[in-house]
């Protein structure tokens, strides 16, 4: 199976897929990594994509970290893209089926997945929160796209860029697709520290921007204060993780619920491989699954 990141040699997923690869009996074991740097140039992913699609060792992919460059470098390429793809610009997936090469997006199941493990049913209703998405990529725009049809939603959504054309991309799908909740697009060049302060209490804040994994540093400053009750989300769970560490040092003070991406991370692979190896995961493949992955994290 393939895998296209940023640095696919230090993922624990090279430890975990073959301890999932024997549990679900699925026919290889064998991860073939392809790296690129983030916002590579279209010929790149055109080539990794055509390698892969030719390689009959190679069943399927996922795609972490370049899916909206996938998607505007190489959909042409895929043979069937499903409608999520097509709606928020990305490919999570890539699978081949009766000699067809299909290309899904993933992210919008795979974060509410993980985020109906951390959010309590009510709320946001009973606490008057607000959603601040820092980070408006492929990630970023599933959470709020999810959030924003959840029945117990935030009060307001929020999302953060220093990239004024992914925010323009985002308020520009969220039109189309007719999204009845208004969501603010904020550009941004340093820490958003007044932008979290500002939030009432029980809002939740995630981090998406792919800082202190894909990029150094992180969107808020050490002395960052959140406030109390928060929901604090960071989707990634390897790197430096800056952004966590500062909401880890806040968590007694403020009195936040932080999160780590693991739980984000087992899905999403668990969706892939159920998708390129054909399986029907049942819950309690699922909890196996987990269980095997954190033995070996």
């Amino acid at each position: 199976m393939g895998f296209v990141g940023v640095r696919t040699g230090e993922s624990s997923i090279r430890r975990i897929f073959p301890v999932w690869a024997e549990i679900l009996r699925l026919p290889t074991r064998e991860l073939t990594g392809f790296d690129l740097p983030i916002d590579a140039a279209r010929d790149d992913y055109r080539d990794v994509i055509t390698r892969i699609a030719h390689d009959p060792q190679i069943p399927g992919a996922l795609i972490t970290s370049h899916k909206t460059g996938v998607y505007r470098s190489a959909a042409d390429l895929f043979d069937e893209i499903d409608p999520d793809a097509e709606r928020f610009g990305e490919i999570s997936s890539l699978s081949k089926k009766d000699g067809k090469l299909t290309g899904r997006a993933f992210d919008p199941i795979t974060a509410g997945l993980a985020m109906e493990e951390f959010i309590p049913p009510d709320h946001f209703r009973g606490t008057g929160g607000e959603l601040l998405c820092l980070g408006a990529g492929s990630a970023g725009t599933a959470i709020i796209w999810y959030l924003a049809h959840r029945a117990d939603m935030p009060r307001r959504i929020f999302c953060t860029d220093r990239s004024t054309s992914r925010l323009t991309a985002l308020r520009a799908m969220l039109r189309r697709e007719r999204v009845r909740v208004h969501v603010d697009t904020v550009p941004v060049t340093g820490p958003v520290d007044g932008l979290i302060e500002l939030l009432p209490p029980g809002s939740m804040v995630v981090n998406a921007t792919g800082m202190g994994k894909d990029t150094p540093g992180s969107p808020i400053s050490e002395t960052c204060e959140f406030p109390s009750g928060c929901l604090v989300w960071e989707i990634n769970y390897q790197g430096t993780l800056d952004f966590l560490a500062t909401a880890r040092a806040r968590q007694a003070a403020d009195d936040l619920t932080v999160v780590d991406g693991w739980r984000y991370f087992v899905h999403g692979w668990a969706k892939v491989i159920a998708d390129v190896f054909d399986v029907g995961l049942t819950g309690e493949q699922i909890r196996q699954l987990s269980d095997a992955a954190v033995a070996v994290r």
